[in-house]
């Protein structure tokens, strides 16, 4: 919803990015600020509920022992709400005083990653890390959060300087205060989460790399004047005798009754 509101503002206002306006961008972020509100109370349930179902159990006993271990599990993502709430909302609603409507349906963009990190949630949850759906949606969120997460605020800046035909160094300088703090907080937190989600992604591959042998070692039986000394045999034999030597062929036909124990190579 967000990505969608941000594709109708900043198409919207692509002739003036500065004075250029859209009602839905003020709407929207009305909107948006009690969402951050219950999606922080809905996180803190899913994590108790997950605690408990494990039969871990928070220190203390008291009240607040689950929000305090919420909060010190889940720290960057709880700083992060609370800064949409405390500070985005009303450097949103008030200090830009109308301006920038354009940059701001850029910044509701970001939550196009969104699906593909719930989706990757849910697919650990039932455990199909090991399926094709899995690799490919961790791709797709890979390159969505890059592009719209990551590579937002340098973009922003550089939209800035090239509507001001000014460089971009005076831009980032020049830019008002709160937009400054803002991007100064939150960028970095995206950086930080895109690395998490590549190390993840590099684990992924690796686990799949190990869980792939060759298909036929499994079935391929120890041939050779070597295959002797790996296998303990307690055999019962009749009174023909099996041929020996190096050519110890698993198809020589003996009446026995063997319990073998072989060691592949």
């Amino acid at each position: 919803m967000a990505a969608a509101a941000g594709c109708v503002i900043a198409s919207a206002c692509r002739r003036n990015l500065l004075d250029d306006r859209h009602w839905l961008t003020d709407a929207y972020i009305t909107f948006a600020a009690p969402y951050f509100v219950y999606d922080l109370y809905a996180m803190f349930l899913c994590d108790r509920h997950r605690h408990e179902v494990k039969g871990h159990e928070d220190e203390g006993g008291t009240r607040s022992a689950p929000i305090l271990a919420f909060v010190r599990r889940e720290s960057l993502m709880v700083l992060h709400h609370v800064f949409m709430v405390v500070f985005c909302l009303p450097a949103s609603l008030v200090w830009r005083q109308g301006k920038g409507d354009y940059f701001q349906g850029l910044v509701f963009l970001a939550e196009l990653s969104t699906p593909f990190v719930c989706l990757a949630k849910v697919l650990i949850q039932l455990k199909r890390t090991d399926t094709l759906a899995y690799k490919v949606n961790g791709a797709l969120t890979l390159l969505v959060f890059l592009g719209c997460r990551v590579a937002l605020f340098p973009y922003l800046y550089l939209a800035y300087s090239s509507y001001a035909s000014i460089p971009v160094h005076q831009a980032v300088l020049g830019a008002p205060w709160p937009c400054t703090l803002g991007a100064g907080f939150l960028w970095p937190l995206q950086i930080y989460w895109f690395w998490l989600m590549c190390q993840r992604a590099r684990r992924v591959l690796a686990e799949s790399g190990k869980a792939s042998p060759d298909p036929g070692s499994s079935l391929r039986a120890p041939t050779g004047p070597h295959c002797t000394p790996h296998t303990h045999t307690h055999t019962h034999r009749s009174s023909l005798h099996a041929p020996t030597g190096p050519h110890c062929s698993p198809y020589t036909h003996t009446h026995t009754h063997t319990h073998t124990h072989t060691k592949s190579w």
